[in-house]
């Protein structure tokens, strides 16, 4: 009769190919689950099959859970607890029934009231793992501690449970990256799923230990050649490593190679990492554009740029693209204005450059050094000095004594902010000094001069020379 109310309950319910008592308890569950799961869209065609699944199984409280489960995926919680209770109170050293509930708080959000339960469940049933498992998982992004202590308890229950993998990967989730390669250094490599050696390896490459990363990312990519992950990781461990080859072997691995790869600006930045330290420096400058293209807000990408053109002599295209970083820069550092200004006297030092573009370019650095020393005070003896040097080029042969006025200002900073450090010094005296003797033709003022560099360096060879010709 009961293979006959399975068939009449309309097309989309479960024949029963043999008699109910005649099934264990883990195929009636799964029977009674297909014919829920079949018509989760109207669970009352469903209510005689329960019923008589309830009274089959009145005393037992495995199946009843395993029908509150059915009823949780349908979800229809209000049932699913109903069953879980009755599970409980026909078991009381089950599990599931606990499980369950606490499965229920979780899907409303209630962490705190999930653990409850599973708490419960461990100390109702302590055999059953997880009762700790879904406790852990509840707390692993709260208190990974609190959730790992968990762990260490089923440890002692079931010393088969991978605790410290699953403790690695909690740790992990909650960014905890040092804990989380503490537990996974802990677990043969052969022993952790691929979703874990790949946060394994990036944990280690995120704490910068590349050496490390790259031992792990390696031997993930070597049991899955077309992992995105594995040779994406391989590929960064390399470059940051500065083995470019192997770093270009393993990006075109993962840009060519890989299984659902999904490429990323920043994927398309460190290939133009690897092809700069290669000396591809076409190739590099193709993929910063690329990158460029992909998130124009990776603004470190145009002084990478511009490195590029740098490398290539091209001045042009170099002070174009670090401009534009200035330009979209929310905030300029001194650190910037300098690399801008080196830039210029990168320029001005090129071989390739005409007199007239040497002397433009030493101009616009010199004009950067006096912003510098105006707007940030603090690095004014550091931007006097250059400006000093920068001078000087300019007046090569010392006749217009360009650089003077800043070898004099920067030699009255150095006197008072670096009392204890007098080399410092030895550079603006000796340029004063020659200046007098040549310029000025000023002996007595010259020889002084001289003289300090010699009292600051007794064995200079210039200041020696010096004072013997003014003898």
């Amino acid at each position: 009769m009961k293979a006959i109310k399975y068939l009449l309950t309309g097309a989309l319910m479960t024949v029963v190919s043999a008699p109910v008592m005649a099934q264990n308890t883990d195929q009636q569950v799964a029977n009674i689950t297909k014919v829920i799961m079949d018509n989760k869209s109207n669970l009352e065609a469903v209510e005689d099959q329960v019923k008589d699944f309830v009274k089959e199984n009145k005393k037992n409280p495995l199946a009843l859970a395993g029908l509150g489960r059915a009823f949780f995926d349908a979800k229809d919680t209000t049932s699913a607890k109903k069953y879980a209770e009755m599970a409980i109170d026909r078991g009381k050293n089950e599990a599931e029934g606990y499980i369950l509930l606490g499965d229920i708080e979780a899907m409303k959000n209630d962490g705190g009231a999930a653990a409850t339960w599973y708490q419960q469940a461990t100390i109702m049933d302590p055999q059953e793992p997880q009762g700790y498992i879904k406790y852990a998982s509840v707390y692993r992004k709260r208190s990974p501690e609190l959730s790992v202590q968990m762990l260490e308890k089923l440890r002692t229950v079931d010393p088969s449970y991978p605790v410290d993998a699953e403790a690695g990967h909690f740790f992990y989730t909650a960014n905890k990256f040092q804990d989380a390669v503490k537990y996974y250094g802990k677990v043969d490599l052969n022993q952790l799923k691929d979703n874990y050696l790949t946060e394994f390896a990036t944990a280690e490459y995120l704490l910068a230990d590349s050496k490390k990363s790259l031992e792990v990312s390696l031997f993930g990519a070597n049991k899955n050649p077309r992992s995105a992950a594995m040779n994406r990781i391989t590929f960064y461990n390399y470059t940051d490593l500065k083995d470019y080859k192997n770093a270009l072997k393993y990006a075109d691995a993962l840009f060519n190679n890989s299984d659902s790869a999904k490429i990323s600006a920043r994927d398309h930045q460190y290939y133009g990492y690897a092809y700069m330290g290669d000396s591809a420096f076409d190739n590099a400058i193709e993929q910063f554009k690329k990158a460029l293209e992909m998130n124009a807000e990776l603004n470190d990408v145009r002084k990478q740029l511009s490195d590029a053109y740098i490398a290539k002599g091209d001045f042009t295209n170099a002070l174009a693209y670090y401009e534009e970083y200035l330009n979209k820069a929310e905030k300029k550092s001194v650190t910037d204005l300098d690399g801008l200004a080196r830039l210029y006297m990168q320029q001005a030092a090129s071989p390739a450059q005409t007199e007239e573009a040497k002397k433009a370019a030493l101009m616009n650095a010199d004009k950067i050094y006096g912003q510098m020393a105006q707007d940030a005070p603090s690095n004014k003896l550091y931007a006097t000095l250059q400006r000093a040097r920068i001078n000087s080029q300019l007046d090569p042969e010392t006749t217009q004594g360009l650089a003077k006025p800043y070898y004099e200002e920067y030699a009255k900073l150095a006197q008072a902010e670096q009392a204890d450090n007098p080399k410092l010094l030895i550079e603006p005296y000796w340029y004063l000094g020659y200046y007098y003797m040549n310029v000025e033709k000023n002996n007595e003022q010259a020889k002084a001069y001289f003289q300090k560099v010699s009292e600051i360096d007794p064995e200079n060879p210039q200041a020696k020379a010096a004072l013997d010709a003014l003898q």
